[in-house]
């Protein structure tokens, strides 16, 4: 196995920092083109972002939900306003930085699986594991997303679902911090759908792991700690959850 590069990433935080925001962010501006051909995604968003919570993104489409995301995951920079990663600003960093940052403080999970048809479920999570600082084996996040008997399998031979969850699998094999997860079950049936959040439900309790999910789907309020609305850019509403419900709870 190659040993991954060196990090410029602060170390994670101790027990006694836990409640210190792994995301704060102040006036977050995104503005594309310019002049009259400019177009503002995101205007003004403020938000703190803690270790264990699970976030949920709502608003129709071309309301900044995944500007938001891609400004969180370090695959767009701000415009103005600061983005600050545990202390580390994001919006001043180099492209080497933000690398490393991607590489091994976020996951990602897009509604398109991005698998590898000529691998294994297995092999296509080895493919991260293999690059990252202190990556789980990729049995063990396979095994997290209940896919242990399938690890063997070509994408071909799986489900949407399971495909999917092996998407999760490879995103979390990192043991990253965050996970950030754009309209997940978006292709998929309701039934599937529910596996997959289960699925990142249980990684966000057992690992801890910061989980932001963008959906049009306002059921998934009720499995947040809290909720944040978008429209035009800008957060119109944020709401605490007293309790998180169930997936298999809601009012599908």
């Amino acid at each position: 196995m190659t040993a991954a590069p060196a990090s410029p990433l602060p170390p994670p935080p101790a027990p006694a920092a836990a409640r210190e925001p792994i995301f704060h962010v102040r006036d977050l501006a995104r503005v594309y083109g310019e002049g009259t051909a400019a177009v503002t995604a995101l205007r003004g968003v403020d938000l703190d972002l803690f270790r264990g919570e699970l976030i949920v993104l709502l608003g129709a489409s071309g309301s900044g939900k995944s500007t938001l995301l891609n400004q969180l995951g370090g695959l767009d920079s701000p415009t103005h306003g600061t983005l600050f990663y545990r202390g580390w600003n994001l919006g001043t960093a180099d492209e080497a930085g933000l690398t490393h940052f991607r590489r091994d403080a976020v996951g990602f999970v897009f509604q398109a699986y991005n698998l590898i048809p000529s691998l294994t479920a297995r092999e296509n999570v080895a493919l991260i594991t293999e690059i990252c600082r202190d990556p789980m084996a990729p049995e063990d996040a396979l095994e997290l997303v209940g896919l242990t008997p399938r690890m063997d399998h070509f994408p071909a031979q799986l489900s949407g679902g399971e495909q999917q969850r092996v998407a999760i699998a490879r995103a979390i094999a990192k043991r990253p911090e965050v996970l950030l997860c754009d309209e997940p079950t978006g292709a998929l049936d309701v039934h599937t759908g529910i596996t997959v959040l289960e699925a990142i439900e249980r990684i966000n309790r057992d690992l801890g792991t910061l989980a932001v999910i963008i959906t049009h789907n306002a059921i998934l309020a009720d499995m947040a700690d809290r909720v944040f609305t978008l429209s035009d850019g800008r957060i119109i509403n944020a709401r605490t959850n007293a309790r998180r419900g169930s997936v298999r709870d809601l009012a599908w």
